[in-house]
């Protein structure tokens, strides 16, 4: 990816909240006792990701008229993020999301999302946005939860694609965002015809082929994304015969798989590091990712740059915070072996 004429590299569109992070580490929910304040919400974090790392990055989000929306926007401010196209919503209220962290393997999250402003970007905030000036679009898939976020979305990708960009769906399945977890398949293949690249775990990669009845059958209405079953072989197979060319899986700690239409997958190794918070994880491999597909890296390449950011923002407390420079993921990927 070339194209040096785009005003910037990346576009980023969706979730943007208020983060609260359990002080009391290894703490039942129950028992916490204090939170910090972090901003959060995947695309957003992904975005102060490239600004980390030196890139121009730009936001397309939600935020309400409140103070919340203002400690949003005054961080990605100080970041560098371009700002013009985080909207405010009158009447509406910025997201939040609340976590407990008891490592390694339980972090109980909570959204608060009724009556939230992010997912109420319209047609119209798309129009007003860089999405023909950008060089790689990115969302994420709680965007298409609900209206008028989902016909938003749908219409940027279509849109920036027809104008040159990289589409990157990050498929971001969050089962109790959505009425029914059958719908996040119906419609996130609904828009694969728009995407280049998808991003997600095993188990998203699955969620997006339920209810296809090419696939599978499922009958429970409540299906969660730990009982989703399949092969994602042949998941992401059914994915790319969809349009992706590329399929993205992230396997945990073992790092990367890149699957290319057409080619054998390729493992591109992690980095071993003791778990703090896994949560932002997925949207620091997705910074990294995305910045070495604006820099003409190989995909595999752009992967180990993604496990890499994803290792370090694991060893700590929160996630946009916590994003690190170029200068930082550098060390430590010379301290951990090299590229």
């Amino acid at each position: 990816m070339t194209d040096s004429a785009k005003s910037f590299d990346s576009l980023h569109m969706g979730r943007s909240s208020i983060d609260l992070y359990s002080n009391d580490v290894g703490t039942r929910f129950p028992e916490i006792t204090s939170f910090a304040a972090y901003v959060g919400g995947s695309p957003t974090n992904i975005s102060v990701g490239m600004t980390r790392l030196g890139r121009r990055a730009a936001l397309l989000t939600g935020i309400g008229d409140d103070p919340v929306g203002d400690f949003v926007l005054e961080f990605l401010v100080n970041e560098g993020v371009e700002t013009q196209w985080v909207v405010r919503k009158p009447g509406l209220r910025t997201s939040a999301v609340v976590l407990g962290i008891e490592p390694p393997d339980r972090f109980p999250l909570v959204f608060y999302r009724e009556n939230c402003a992010d997912i109420n970007v319209t047609i119209d905030d798309v129009l007003a946005s860089p999405y023909d000036d950008c060089r790689v679009f990115q969302f994420a898939g709680t965007n298409l939860s609900r209206e008028p976020s989902r016909s938003a979305t749908m219409f940027a990708a279509e849109s920036a694609r027809s104008h040159g960009a990289t589409v990157v769906f990050d498929l971001d399945f969050r089962p109790d965002q959505w009425h029914d977890a059958r719908a996040f398949g119906v419609v996130a293949r609904s828009i694969m015809q728009q995407v280049d690249i998808v991003v997600g775990t095993h188990d998203e990669v699955n969620a997006a082929l339920l209810a296809d009845p090419a696939q599978m059958t499922v009958t429970d209405s409540q299906v969660s994304d730990t009982q989703v079953e399949g092969d994602v072989l042949a998941a992401i197979a059914r994915i790319q015969s969809l349009g992706p060319q590329h399929v993205i899986e992230k396997v945990g700690a073992l790092g990367a798989r890149v699957h290319t239409r057409g080619e054998p997958p390729c493992d591109v190794p992690g980095f071993p590091v003791d778990i703090y918070n896994i949560l932002g994880a997925g949207d620091a491999f997705g910074a990294g990712f995305i910045f070495g597909l604006v820099s003409g890296w190989t995909l595999e390449r752009s992967a180990r740059l993604g496990n890499a950011c994803g290792a370090m923002v694991v060893t700590r407390h929160g996630c946009a915070n916590f994003m690190p420079t170029w200068d930082q993921v550098n060390e430590f990927i010379d301290s951990h072996g090299g590229w």
